[in-house]
């Protein structure tokens, strides 16, 4: 294992890496493009998931609640529901922003 070498200041106690927290807007490059995205295929998978998840869940249901942890059932509803909330988020902004 290396051992990390410390950082030794310089003697007038001065950083000098060239790195400023703030920029004058003549000396700023332009803001790049937005991508653009397509969101709705992210919420689609993780809502495909979700939906695998409670499937299993509801299977195994009687040893669920033999063992109290239906909480696991009831994150996938939530999860699914988050995830519904989000889809018509993102459809609401796509059919916003044309």
């Amino acid at each position: 294992m290396r051992s990390a070498t410390p950082y030794v200041a310089p003697p007038d106690g001065r950083y000098s890496g060239g790195v400023r927290l703030w920029l004058k807007d003549s000396e700023r490059r332009p803001d790049p493009t937005p991508v653009q995205t397509d969101d709705r295929k992210a919420f689609l998978v993780g809502i495909a998931l979700w939906v695998v998840g409670l499937a299993v869940f509801v299977i195994v249901l009687p040893m669920l609640v033999e063992q109290r942890n239906t909480w696991w059932l009831w994150t996938c509803v939530a999860g699914l529901a988050i995830g519904l909330i989000g889809l018509l988020w993102t459809n609401w902004r796509q059919r916003t922003d044309q």
